[in-house]
């Protein structure tokens, strides 16, 4: 959950929304068996999802907007895009003051048609006179990409200001082929199981039991069953480091472990040393103070393997920071370092790599530019070898470092030209106030910045105060 959408009420100014830039494409045939979780179009390749979730729309302050960049053998361009809201044809609800439609996205394909779909949540939704109550969207995919969405059914009992969608997670979390989605909110989290109707209504619902309030979830297979594992970290005031659950599929129901000696803030889940096992990225982005007596200075990471019965909780976990020898920059106050993390395989070799953002790091003088800093998996896990930073003011990088810009706001290793390696793509939520994201390549040799491109708010027609890139889809 990023700091921008907890902001984004107090910020909001009256601006609107400029033109929609739908696409058209022709028809693709699709299976659900080939599909790929964020392929919205069926063209075979992946498409990137991003939330604006401040944007105005209508003279709506704040209501939220989805900008979809649709890949292609070139990667991805402003030119090829869709920027939907909840006054685009065919997608349920209205824009409204404070939805913050767009606070968090996870794609799959919830309704077995073989495009992949978009979840979207919209954490300041209102219902009826409760303010701020939260709810989930699921945009339809088809050959012309995301085309009209539906609201998913959600408890009554949702309280005011619950910020219901914080975050979501989709994948498979019982085996049976069919994507399922769980929701995150301050007085409710939930599990949808699919396949979804059309008209957002899952096979079956309900809450996620032992678990009432969290903000973040992570999912992937920790154990190699098959199954994704749901990992919620949250805090208690009995572990300010926060408790750290999952929740893994046994062939009938749901066991919850307890990593009783982890610590983090939020996950992500990626191979990392290639044994078939999903390996667990939690970070503690916060500075260690009397209140929150954990991680290190500007941040860390704590890599928690995985095996065939999920994460040994007797293992000690590789804790990378900035201090960490072969890391580039120093952990200082503030950095941020964790506060988006992302998996995925940039060189190539078939070992997940992993992207941390930074956007609290100062870069020269220029306060909360933000950085992004690499890291290569290898059989051995996560190497600090061939590590490397990047800011706006790394060669080859479009633009500029300037304070403020949050560089490193959201972070996303994706394939979007479908080369067998994982593009860097890396969002400044407050760049020019407005926002933008940075498509870096992904080499043999790992990250280039040769031909590294900058997709602004305003090269996908979004005004002032969009905060356009405060979330990437995964």
């Amino acid at each position: 959950m990023h700091k921008y959408l907890r902001l984004a009420l107090a910020t909001a100014t009256a601006t609107a929304l400029a033109g929609g830039g739908l696409l058209t494409f022709s028809a693709v045939t699709a299976t659900a068996a080939t599909v790929a979780p964020d392929d919205f179009n069926g063209d075979g390749y992946r498409d990137l999802a991003i939330g604006a979730s401040n944007t105005d729309v209508g003279g709506r302050s704040a209501a939220g907007a989805v900008i979809v960049l649709y890949g292609s053998s070139s990667g991805v361009s402003a030119a090829r895009r869709t920027v939907i809201t909840q006054n685009s044809s065919g997608v349920a609800g209205t824009a409204e003051q404070g939805d913050l439609f767009g606070t968090s996205l996870s794609p799959a394909d919830f309704n077995r048609d073989g495009y992949a779909d978009l979840a979207v949540g919209a954490e300041g939704e209102s219902i009826g006179d409760r303010d701020a109550v939260g709810m989930v969207t699921i945009l339809w995919g088809s050959s012309s990409g995301l085309k009209g969405g539906v609201t998913v059914p959600q408890p009554s009992t949702l309280s005011e200001y619950g910020g219901y969608s914080m975050d979501l997670a989709a994948a498979d979390f019982n085996g049976d082929g069919a994507a399922d989605l769980t929701v995150t909110g301050q007085s409710r989290t939930r599990l949808y199981l699919g396949p979804f109707k059309s008209d957002g209504t899952a096979a079956s619902a309900g809450n996620v039991g032992m678990i009432g309030s969290t903000a973040d979830v992570a999912a992937g297979d920790l154990n190699g069953d098959g199954a994704a594992e749901r990992v919620y970290p949250f805090r208690t005031d009995a572990d300010p480091g926060g408790h750290v659950w999952y929740y893994r599929w046994t062939g009938s129901s749901y066991a919850i472990t307890d990593m009783t000696k982890a610590d983090g803030d939020k996950g992500a889940v990626g191979d990392i040393n290639g044994d078939g096992y999903g390996d667990l990225v939690l970070s503690q982005h916060q500075d260690p103070d009397e209140n929150y007596p954990v991680g290190h200075k500007g941040g860390q990471l704590a890599i928690w393997y995985g095996g065939p019965a999920g994460p040994d909780l007797a293992q000690t976990p590789t804790v990378i920071h900035q201090d960490t020898a072969g890391v580039p920059g120093a952990g200082e106050t503030y950095d941020r370092f964790g506060a988006t993390v992302s998996l995925g395989d940039i060189n190539g070799d078939k070992f997940a790599d992993v992207a941390v953002g930074a956007p609290g790091e100062d870069v020269g003088t220029k306060r909360d530019a933000g950085s992004v800093t690499v890291l290569y998996g290898s059989a051995s896990g996560l190497t600090t070898t061939g590590a490397k930073t990047y800011t706006q003011d790394t060669s080859g990088v479009p633009g500029a470092a300037e304070t403020y810009d949050g560089f490193g706001g959201a972070v996303r290793l994706i394939d979007l030209n479908k080369n067998g390696r994982a593009e860097l793509v890396v969002s400044a939520p407050d760049e020019n106030s407005r926002g933008a994201v940075w498509i870096l390549g992904g080499t043999s040799a790992g990250v280039t910045t040769t031909g590294a491109k900058s997709i602004s708010a305003l090269d996908v027609s979004l005004t002032t105060a969009s905060n356009f890139g405060t979330e990437l889809a995964e």
